[in-house]
């Protein structure tokens, strides 16, 4: 995040906190930052578990493109691309 994207998200963040609207809701201000951090985790989960299966096996999965998937919380929800395997 550039140093005006992070001022933008903290006087977001703190106007949604300070009018009582939730900060991780689908137009909060950590709404963004969740749904790349998740992003990212999936593409780290599944860059590990293809490479334990390499060590392991010759067959093993493989990435065959990105599929999109709903996440839903009782907090929040967003739609992300998540890496695909076969």
């Amino acid at each position: 995040m550039t140093q005006e994207e992070i001022k933008e998200l903290k006087e977001k963040a703190l106007k949604q906190f300070l009018s009582g609207e939730s900060l991780t809701g689908k137009d909060g201000a950590f709404a963004p930052m969740l749904k790349e951090f998740m992003e990212e985790a999936l593409e780290a989960e599944m860059s590990s578990h293809l490479s334990d299966e390499e060590k392991g096996s010759q067959a093993g999965n493989k990435r065959n493109g990105k599929g999109k998937k709903t996440l839903k919380s009782n907090q929040w929800g967003c739609h992300h691309q998540h890496p695909s395997g076969s």
